[in-house]
């Protein structure tokens, strides 16, 4: 995402907090401590393994994505949902990804 939004100002990306409890039994309290403090800089301390400070709000935005999420049935991540409603999962190159987003195959 980074790569992309450096080249292009015109690409934005919306994150949704998606925990996958099953596999990492932290990962709910993270996504809430991260959506509490809005923080980009733990969003990425969480992607490097690094501990997370425990949630400073009552949120219920979690539990609406994981909803959410299981009524577009998104079953895991990265999942990317693109302008035109096309569902990708799994991690993509920068330019794939690009070439994706303008509607080019």
């Amino acid at each position: 995402m980074k790569k992309i939004v450096k080249k292009r100002d015109d690409i934005v990306f919306y994150l949704k907090m998606y925990p996958l409890t099953s596999i990492h039994p932290k990962a709910y309290d993270k996504s809430k401590a991260i959506i509490c403090k809005k923080s980009i800089k733990l969003l990425e301390d969480a992607y490097d393994k690094k501990e997370i400070p425990p949630p400073t709000c009552e949120t219920d935005a979690v539990d609406k994505n994981i909803a959410l999420a299981q009524k577009l049935g998104i079953r895991g991540t990265p999942a990317i949902i693109l302008p035109d409603g096309r569902l990708l999962t799994g991690n993509k190159k920068a330019e794939e990804l690009i070439k994706l987003i303008e509607g080019k195959k």
